[in-house]
């Protein structure tokens, strides 16, 4: 008499990091990567050695990176009074740099869209001046993350989308790359992206700064002074710019300084021409390829309709569970 072989035991999933919880991101699989995701970790840990409500904080809080295009553009004051005019206070601040690896880390899960091109342009103007960091929350209560109401109100990254009202309409609508702000999408992002910026020490002191609440404006408009003087200013139009290229080419004998602006561009580069680096990116940004086709970021955020079904959804899981 023959026995049927024992099934074998079912291994246990493996774990590679903490649990993240559904109230911080839409979407499981980002979940789960974050949850493995050294700066996550360490900001979610660090965070929650100072508050049992982590996931209320992250809630409350949303982060505003102005980049060196604001920067030299002269925004960051503007930006700083449009917070104000749409209801949101600053609770910290703290200057950063756009290094080669920070952008890389802060656009991780999508950078995997850039073309060569948007690289390569990113990486001479991104490190050109430090940047401003600002963790902001609304002053009223929102049925939404903080971080995906401010992301909304921010505007799109195409500038032909942007309408009035929104912080990159007033700020400027120059191009897909330079549009002088970022916003974390989600409240996981804000607690990872906070970690990216800045070591133990910086979160730290900004973390306490936003659970004390109290107003940290008058701290962000000094940062933005210092920012302003250290960096020179720059007009970011399209045909001033181009112009001043064509200027540059044209001292090389040999070289067509009247080619198309994407072909007076590549030539340059073909023969080592030095490029101003900000008239190059402002012409680079209109003429070059910025996404590869037919690709999707890794991850991505989600809006304030899809966190709304999101939040409803899981208020709706204990009366399923109750039910006969």
């Amino acid at each position: 008499m023959s026995t049927a072989a024992p099934l074998p035991l079912r291994q246990p999933e493996p774990v590679h990091g903490i649990e993240v919880s559904p109230l911080l991101a839409c979407d499981p699989r980002k979940r789960r990567l974050y949850g493995a995701d050294t700066y996550y970790q360490e900001s979610y840990e660090q965070l929650a050695a100072l508050t049992r409500d982590v996931t209320g904080f992250a809630h409350r809080h949303a982060a505003l990176l102005l980049k060196p295009d604001a920067v030299v553009a002269r925004r960051l004051l503007a930006a700083v009074d449009w917070l104000a005019e749409h209801g949101f206070r600053i609770v910290a601040a703290e200057p950063t740099r756009l290094t080669r690896t920070v952008i890389r880390s802060l656009w991780y899960h999508q950078w995997n869209l850039a073309t060569p091109y948007r690289r390569r342009l990113a990486g001479l103007f991104l490190d050109s001046t430090d940047s401003l960091v600002l963790l902001v929350r609304p002053e009223a209560d929102t049925d939404v993350p903080a971080s995906v109401l401010l992301t909304r109100l921010k505007g799109p990254t195409d500038p032909d989308a942007r309408v009035p009202g929104q912080l990159r309409h007033l700020l400027g609508r120059y191009s897909y790359l330079l549009n002088l702000v970022h916003t974390p999408d989600e409240p996981a992002d804000v607690l990872r992206e906070l970690a990216v910026h800045f070591d133990d020490e910086q979160r730290a002191g900004m973390y306490r700064s936003a659970l004390a609440g109290e107003d940290r404006s008058a701290r962000a408009r000094a940062l933005a002074g210092r920012l302003h003087a250290a960096s020179e200013p720059r007009e970011l139009d399209f045909e001033p710019a181009l112009g001043r290229l064509r200027d540059t080419v044209a001292r090389h004998p040999g070289l067509d300084a009247a080619a198309a602006p994407r072909e007076l561009l590549e030539t340059a580069w073909r023969h080592r021409v030095a490029l101003d680096a900000w008239d190059t990116v402002v012409v680079g940004s209109k003429v070059l390829p910025m996404r590869e086709p037919g690709r999707t970021p890794v991850l991505d955020g989600a809006g304030v309709e899809q966190w709304r079904r999101h939040l409803a959804d899981l208020r709706a899981i204990p009366s399923r569970r109750s039910s006969p």
